[in-house]
């Protein structure tokens, strides 16, 4: 029998970058109160799993984990289900996973300790659940970093919650609307990133264009941004994910094209690019403004480079409206895509749309539209041959005498990557010369 380690905690994140800075916030609250993470399930008296909800997959996913744990627990041992699911599917979780202790939400994350002290002596099978009404994510985030750190890069969370309402998703109703961190934090944060010695920080939000909307900003993230160059000059790389279509403002631009700090990236969610599929999504329809705008952008910034999202398999997306998202990747020429088949959501504003459209036919869509990109990845990857880059090293592979890295044109966990032959110090900025290109990552040496 396992013996019994009082005060330790094992913490599970699954789904997004934002989860992932919510799970380490609730690590440093746990810490601060003298818990210890622990190197085993078996060995942590209290099993924290953050949730994700946003998808059906997800969630299967969160209940596989949840169960997984639940069938090794032992009797001294809590399990905590946290994070967005428990927000709107909390009774899915109690009937599949019975062992579940304690629940909590992802808008009061802030109140895990209030859900440990809760379980710690409790003995009743009806798990003890934490949602105190609340129409947003609590911005009493008691003094914790709002930061996850992976080797040199960090995400740093500017804001919680969207008051878009796009029809496929969930997100407004698991995390209510926009909540802005005041500026003064954020630095405070990025600071602190400074100091351990960070070499990248990744700004994410729903929607970072929208920063500083409830605060009555006129320009947020640009605002933001001018602050955050004067505060941390040591940090080489400020990278730009999640922004909307139709708010990556002028003064943006201008700013990105003249600081070399704010690396020349911009990630887009597009969605789709056939003007019917976008109304029945409620997304800006515009898709020749869009392709414009893309041309300004390239103008103003020549080595910007640019990443979307699509979603194939909309309810109404006939063979027309495919097409045309397919010509639009060909026309528009990304540097990264991402792909998913759409996912039916209960109470999301299209369910009443349904899911016409096969399993099969989805798929056999996605992979066409991969193929398509992954053509143009190629030809984008080619012309790097010759190049010398600055690469960030995540990982050696000392057996086999590489290493690990990513340019500037690639985002943490969804690009490509540099594959290094020779070791290279994890963490650091290195100089690589691109002798070879494939579909989605580079092959050099150190210069």
């Amino acid at each position: 029998m396992t013996k019994r380690v009082k005060d330790t905690y094992l913490l599970v994140s699954l789904g997004c970058p934002k989860n992932l800075v919510d799970s380490e916030s609730m690590a440093q609250l746990l810490n601060r109160q003298g818990l210890l993470p622990a190197e085993t399930p078996e060995s942590a008296e209290y099993l924290i799993v953050n949730t994700c909800g946003f998808l059906q997959a997800a969630r299967e996913e969160a209940i596989a984990v949840l169960t997984d744990l639940a069938s090794e627990k032992m009797p001294w041992q809590k399990l905590i289900a946290a994070g967005c699911m428990t927000e709107l599917h909390r009774q899915e979780i109690l009937n599949a996973v019975p062992n579940v202790d304690g629940m909590i939400g992802t808008r009061r994350w802030m109140d895990i300790m209030d859900v440990i002290h809760e379980t710690k002596d409790r003995h009743n099978e009806v798990p003890y659940t934490h949602f105190p009404a609340t129409p947003t994510v609590g911005q009493d985030e008691k003094e914790t970093r709002r930061a996850a750190v992976q080797g040199g890069s960090a995400y740093l969370k500017i804001a919680d919650g969207c008051r878009r309402r796009c029809a496929y998703c969930l997100i407004p109703l698991i995390k209510g609307d926009l909540v802005s961190r005041p500026i003064e934090k954020i630095v405070d944060d990025a600071k602190a990133l400074q100091d351990i010695g960070i070499k990248e920080i990744v700004l994410i939000a729903q929607d970072i264009t929208d920063y500083g909307h409830d605060l009555e900003l006129q320009e947020g993230l640009t605002t933001l941004l001018e602050t955050l160059l004067k505060a941390v000059p040591e940090i080489p790389w400020i990278r730009l994910m999640y922004t909307f279509p139709g708010f990556i403002s002028d003064s943006l631009i201008e700013l990105m094209a003249s600081e070399d700090q704010i690396l020349p990236y911009l990630d887009i969610p597009l969605q789709h690019a056939d003007p019917g599929v976008l109304k029945a999504m409620r997304r800006p329809t515009d898709v020749i403004g869009v392709r414009q705008r893309f041309a300004e952008i390239r103008t103003a910034i020549p080595d910007i480079a640019l990443r979307t999202t699509f979603i194939v398999g909309y309810p109404g997306e006939d063979d027309t409206a495919f097409q045309n998202l397919v010509n639009f990747i060909r026309k528009v020429r990304f540097d990264h895509v991402g792909v998913f088949t759409y996912s039916f959501e209960p109470g999301a504003p299209a369910e009443s749309l349904g899911d016409p459209i096969p399993e099969h036919k989805k798929v056999d869509r996605m992979e066409k539209l991969m193929q398509v990109q992954a053509e143009i990845s190629l030809e984008h990857n080619q012309q790097f041959i010759g190049e010398t880059m600055d690469v960030l090293v995540e990982g050696v592979d000392e057996e086999n005498g590489i290493s690990i890295g990513r340019t500037y044109r690639d985002a943490p966990e969804v690009d490509g990557l540099v594959v290094i032959e020779g070791i290279a110090p994890i963490g650091e900025l290195v100089q690589v010369t691109v002798h070879s290109a494939i579909t989605h990552d580079l092959i050099g040496t150190l210069a």
